[in-house]
């Protein structure tokens, strides 16, 4: 039975979290993600959007009040007070956020690109430096990781052709590298 060299371990569980720290810390800085404020400006509820010309006018989409609408008629109540129902509610922030969504959507899937790109990089650099066993551990598992980040990043976003052909890939990404690595212990 073999021992558990905690230095070795310390190192390469180090070595897994940086690598991945500096991938995600480096698109951060070099890649900024959309801001909504950047769509969707502030001070946009300075005016009221009571109408839905008013309402449409300002990029926002209309919802009818559904009581309003009639499907069949009916008597009118006697209104006693002064209280009125409106006509429907204009959500202001509908085609700011679609912009802002497309814009978050098209940064998610370029983040997914480079971290799996990253991922993959440091995966065949661990199969390659296989003389020092820990730094070639140390590179599978973080480019291992990194993929994973890049896929839960971005899962939402595909469909399901895609996610079916990343599973794969990472299947025999996986199986590949146990054929190589078992093989030769």
């Amino acid at each position: 039975m073999k021992l558990i060299n905690f230095k070795k371990l310390g190192i390469v569980l180090g070595i897994i979290i940086v690598l991945n720290l500096f991938i995600n810390f480096g698109i951060a800085t070099f890649y900024d993600a959309p801001d909504y404020t950047a769509f969707c400006l502030e001070g946009r509820w300075s005016q009221a959007y009571d109408t839905q010309e008013i309402c449409e006018a300002g990029g926002g989409a209309w919802t009818a009040n559904q009581s309003m609408i009639k499907t069949r008629e009916i008597a009118q109540p006697i209104v006693t007070g002064t209280q009125q129902e409106t006509a429907g509610w204009c959500d202001v922030d509908y085609t700011c956020r679609n912009q802002y969504e497309d814009a978050r959507e098209i940064y998610q899937r370029n983040v997914f690109i480079v971290l799996v790109g990253f991922g993959m990089a440091f995966l065949v650099a661990g199969l390659v430096i296989s003389t020092i066993g820990s730094l070639s551990v140390s590179f599978i598992y973080g480019g291992l990781l990194s993929v994973v980040i890049g896929t839960i990043r971005f899962w939402s976003e595909m469909d399901d052709y895609l996610r079916f052909i990343v599973l794969g890939i990472a299947l025999a990404v996986l199986i590949y590298i146990a054929v190589k690595k078992f093989k030769e212990e």
